[in-house]
């Protein structure tokens, strides 16, 4: 591989890493924003849905940009967006700051997260070989690091703009030097020139009928995912009477088991195929709810939420790779993958919102314990549709076509 594509890699790997803490840094000191702002319990769900309802229009609209900008640069300049929205968040005084930083930090999520996809199942086609679990795997790394730096500040009960303020002065520039090596995968020569003059070629012929399996599996992996961020804690204290303490463990056990598992997926990808390996993952995921639902105390529901972990954590990346392998497939003209990543990004904030409104109704009309089959049984569906990851394992679960560096040749910065 070119020094072009290693450095792409690495600086993507960064942008990963860098939102993961920015994220965790928000939703962890969600009590915190509520106290400084007064929020009352009412209006804080209204406060929490309009962030990812957002981000689902910042997804929309990145489908557009990129017909006419490189996916690139649209990360390069979403990023610090986010960081500096993040600041606003912590440092306002009034509800409608609030309000207007976290609208302007949905937005750029959106984006965000649809550029980042972008430019990493495009090097994974640019590699041949499966490398996209390894971004997110530096993501969850990310949010391991922001939640931690979240207890640090709550522990020693700091101002949320000293908690943050550290952070976004370290990530911020570092992005924005980062961002000279992105490579953008489809981005060299031609295939560039035809993005940048609008052309019209992104992915206008990938429907959402062809995207609807993997719009499905995105969907319940994210509902999966909401029901272990939002839930287990309360799960595990309420139903399987476990102390206060001892309930705040569950989620870091998720974080890290996510963490090791993408770590070591893109070699299961490799060997085995994406097929094989998204199949294992929704079925130990299934097994994982499958434990929690059934676990006599804490420990082994513990031992669930582990699973979940596990499972979960390859599906994901794994959805975005076959988007951009299908539409590359079904539409070779320049941006066609871009635009699938995009329209399938938007089905991650769709199944969040569904998560946990959909356990927590469940649990207070039936049972907590029910509950928890509901998602079980919507991740096993993904063993359904399994076989629109691509089944053999020369594919690595992003493309079928080997190293192409002639047409990778030049970062975002012109290399």
């Amino acid at each position: 591989m070119t020094d072009v594509l290693w450095r792409g890699r690495a600086s993507l790997a960064f942008g990963f890493f860098a939102q993961g803490v920015a994220f965790a840094l928000l939703v962890t000191r969600i009590p915190a924003i509520q106290d400084r702002y007064g929020v009352s319990d009412a209006l804080l769900p209204v406060f929490l849905a309009a962030v990812p309802i957002l981000a689902g229009v910042g997804s929309v609209v990145s489908e557009r940009l990129v017909r006419r900008v490189r996916p690139s640069r649209l990360l390069r300049w979403s990023q610090p967006v986010v960081l500096l929205a993040l600041l606003g968040v912590g440092a306002g005084d009034r509800v409608a700051m609030l309000a207007v930083a976290l609208a302007v930090f949905g937005l750029a999520v959106g984006a965000l997260d649809a550029s980042m996809n972008m430019l990493g199942v495009s090097l994974q086609r640019a590699y041949g070989r499966s490398i996209m679990l390894g971004f997110h795997a530096t993501y969850s790394l990310g949010g391991i690091l922001g939640a931690s730096l979240a207890w640090v500040g709550a522990h020693w009960d700091l101002a949320l703009w000293v908690s943050y303020l550290p952070v976004v002065v370290v990530l911020l520039p570092a992005a924005l030097v980062g961002s000279r090596w992105y490579v953008d995968g489809d981005g060299g020569g031609p295939a560039e020139a035809a993005v940048e003059k609008g052309s019209g070629g992104a992915g206008a012929g990938v429907g959402f009928k062809v995207l609807l399996p993997l719009c499905l599996v995105m969907t319940f992996a994210y509902i999966g995912d909401s029901t272990v961020s939002n839930w287990s804690a309360k799960y595990l204290q309420d139903v399987l009477g476990s102390s206060e303490q001892l309930a705040t463990v569950p989620y870091n056990v998720y974080m890290v088991t996510t963490l090791v598992g993408r770590a070591l997926g893109d070699l299961g990808v490799r060997r085995f195929g994406a097929v094989a390996v998204v199949r294992g993952g929704a079925v130990v995921a299934a097994g994982g709810f499958a434990v929690v639902a059934s676990a006599p105390g804490a420990w082994v529901g513990m031992l669930g939420f582990t699973l979940l972990g596990l499972g979960l954590c390859v599906l994901v990346p794994q959805t975005f790779a076959a988007a951009g392998r299908l539409a590359a497939e079904r539409d070779g003209r320049p941006g066609a993958s871009d635009a699938a990543v995009a329209r399938l990004n938007v089905f991650n904030y769709v199944g969040f919102l569904i998560g946990s409104p959909l356990v927590g109704a469940l649990g207070d009309a039936w049972s907590y314990r029910g509950a928890m089959l509901v998602p079980m049984v919507l991740v096993l569906v993904t063993v359904v549709h399994a076989r629109s990851f691509g089944d053999r394992p020369d594919r690595y679960g992003g493309g079928h076509e080997r190293p192409r560096t002639a047409d990778v040749g030049r970062g975002s910065n012109g290399l």
